[in-house]
């Protein structure tokens, strides 16, 4: 996808379709359909028609013959102006590309809107954030070109000169976002003979080479070395050996402490022994989605030049069922010498995480946030519309927060009382993996804090990380969440 930002009006921009924003209030709405038909005439007939008010992410398209140099225009609601958020210029904004593309439009102008409240450099972001993602798709492997022939490839985002400069930064930081959204949505929609663990530190190192992050793969051996029990242990199924990648990104000043970024790497869960039922397994290629939506976040930092010390630990393996996996009741070492009781091997990311969660310790970190595919009870809990978040920091916690309200990409704080604790104490070990159904989400980060030495943040993204339907700018399927979270939070600091 190619994007420009340009000083221009409605009249003159070239395009398949341009696409003019509208309010829904009755005042506003007239005064818009006054100034669009002084403009463009040929609207007219449209506007009369009563076929388009202005509501939230409806859409209507006018042909305009030579009125114009775009032949079509493509009217979004935004409903009542102030009621209008960034989310819903976001929504807007794919709600109109969507019909761009249904249109065959391969090029679409947009007129950032002025919206009261809302500076310029958000809109323009919101903009072009909803426009570009909405046209995802994991096509790499169609062979049906009509299929890849309905996105839009080509956005021009315009405005008056005065605020040009506004609209161009808005659509660079968005632009940034969008490419780490996508580089996680790729990796987690991709299949595990594709993306395994010796394929996804290679893709972590080229694109740490492409956009200024650097990345160190440790293999079997020095796992080994290491003492990461939790990770070797799942491992012990899997023909293909476990790698730790370690992604380092220095914005900041060498006084700083770095954040770290912890993703669970399982780039296929067949649940080894305690195994899943068929249905639906192939929707475990995206177990590695905590590590993707790292990876992507680190590519986005590196392309905005963020001011942060960042590290991205990913553990990675399969999880697979043969004669050498281990097996309920088997008792795992881990880095900081805790041990604990495999009660279910389907409740492997945990035990992968304990093991970085572990290193993590040597960076002296000003907090560790890890994403993980953990729990189906976080599904059960939220659905696929919110994130659970744990954690012991209170400041993460309330940054988190106001990321998750300017990029809805919603969080929800859960408890980790100690009164849970009982539930994955073990007769044999330290703790044991799994505290059953009840409170699953909660015995799972609890596990987790037995290794964290530091402030520390949990988010479980098993709901939202996959869809099983589109939404607004989210694909069916693997969504890339997390990485428009955590580079908001950055970027607030």
């Amino acid at each position: 996808m190619s994007v420009s930002c340009t000083i221009d009006n409605r009249r003159s921009v070239k395009a398949d379709a341009v696409v003019i924003f509208i309010y829904q209030d009755e005042n506003l709405f007239k005064s818009q359909r006054k100034d669009l038909i002084d403009s463009i005439p040929h609207l007219q007939p449209l506007l009369d028609s009563g076929d388009f008010s202005g509501k939230k992410f409806s859409t209507s398209v006018g042909y305009v013959g030579s009125a114009a140099t775009s032949p079509r225009f493509i009217l979004v609601g935004l409903g009542n102006q102030s009621t209008v958020t960034p989310e819903i210029i976001r929504r807007a904004s794919a709600s109109a590309t969507k019909s761009a593309a249904a249109l065959r439009c391969k090029h679409v102008a947009f007129e950032v809107p002025a919206i009261p409240g809302i500076d310029t450099n958000t809109t323009s972001q919101a903009t072009v954030e909803g426009a570009m993602l909405s046209q995802y798709g994991f096509v790499k492997y169609k062979s049906n070109s009509d299929e890849i022939k309905t996105f839009v490839t080509e956005f021009t985002f315009y405005s008056e000169r005065a605020r040009a400069n506004a609209v161009n930064k808005g659509a660079t930081n968005a632009q940034a976002i969008v490419s780490g959204v996508i580089v996680a949505r790729d990796l987690a929609n991709a299949p595990n003979n594709e993306i395994y663990p010796q394929t996804l530190a290679k893709r972590a190192s080229d694109l740490g080479k492409k956009n200024g992050f650097s990345t160190t793969v440790f293999d079997k051996k020095k796992i080994e070395e290491l003492g990461m029990g939790g990770l070797l242990g799942v491992n012990k199924g899997s023909v293909n050996p476990p790698v730790f990648i370690v992604m380092q990104y220095n914005g900041g000043s060498k006084s700083k402490k770095p954040i770290v970024l912890v993703g669970k790497g399982i780039t296929f869960d067949t649940g080894g022994i305690s195994i899943k039922p068929a249905a639906n397994m192939s929707d475990m290629k995206g177990d590695m989605h905590g590590a993707a939506s790292v990876i992507g976040t680190m590519v986005a930092a590196a392309k905005l030049g963020l001011k942060k010390n960042l590290i991205g630990l990913i553990p990675s393996t399969e999880n697979m069922p043969s004669g050498s996996a281990m097996v309920p009741g088997d008792i795992l070492k881990f880095m900081n010498g805790k041990t604990a009781e495999i009660d279910n091997t389907d409740a492997e990311g945990r035990l992968v995480l304990a093991d970085a969660l572990c290193y993590a310790a040597r960076y002296n970190p000003e907090v560790v946030i890890d994403l993980a595919t953990l729990t189906g009870a976080c599904v059960v809990a939220l659905g696929n519309v919110t994130t659970g978040m744990f954690g012991t920091d209170e400041t993460t916690k309330g940054r988190l927060k106001a990321a998750a309200d300017r990029t809805n990409e919603y969080v929800c704080e859960m408890p980790i009382y100690e009164e849970y604790e009982e539930m994955i104490s073990s007769d044999y070990a330290d703790i044991k993996n799994s505290g059953g159904r009840n409170a699953g989400s909660i015995t799972a980060a609890l596990f987790l804090k037995h290794f964290v030495s530091y402030p520390w943040v949990h988010l479980d993204i098993a709901g939202t990380a996959m869809l099983s339907k589109p939404g607004f700018y989210q694909p069916k399927g693997n969504t890339g969440v997390g990485v428009r979270l955590l580079i908001d939070s950055l970027r607030h600091w």
